[in-house]
Formats: structure tokens, sequence, C-alpha cells
């Protein structure tokens, strides 16, 4: 089964409705059955989304992937400094 991949917004808008059932005396199994996730993936969300607005959301999404993009950079100057050393030493 392929799994379905939700935007954040998507998520804190599940998270909010889980709220809102978990206020009116529903368990946390139902509340989370009822949006479609399983339990442990309701308190996966609840630890990285909880208490973020959606602007924040979009944020955290752009600084990871800038963050992701960064270190793929660093990755590749470092190799090439390493063999740039590795030239100039003449050890061929």
């Amino acid at each position: 089964m392929a799994k379905k991949r939700y935007a954040p917004e998507q998520i804190i808008n599940k998270l909010r409705k889980t709220e809102i059932l978990l206020s009116q005396g529903a368990t946390i199994a139902v509340a989370s059955k009822r949006i479609g996730v399983s339990d442990h993936t309701y308190y996966r969300r609840r630890k990285e989304y909880g208490g973020m607005g959606v602007g924040q959301a979009r944020r955290l999404k752009e600084l990871e992937q800038e963050n992701s993009r960064l270190r793929k950079l660093v990755a590749d100057l470092s190799l090439d400094n390493a063999i740039l050393k590795e030239a100039s030493r003449g050890n061929f």
C-alpha cells in the first residue's frame, strides 16, 4: 500500500479536528480513527506540529529543504577540497 503524503497545512487541520473531538470527550483512539490515522501517527504529528500555525509549518518545511540543500553543498565542497589537497601533494 502506498503512503499518503499530506501537506503541513493538512496535518495541522487534522490535528485541530482531533483536538476538537478530544474536547468533546472522545478518546484518542476514536479521534485519530476519525481523521484517518493511527494513534502512533497522531502522536508523532502532534510532537512535530503541535501548537504550530500553518505559516510556521510552511516556514519549517522551507528551512528543512534549504538546510538539506546546504548540507549537500558543503559535502561537495569538502570533497573538492580533499581532492585538491591530494593533487597538490603529488602522490600519484
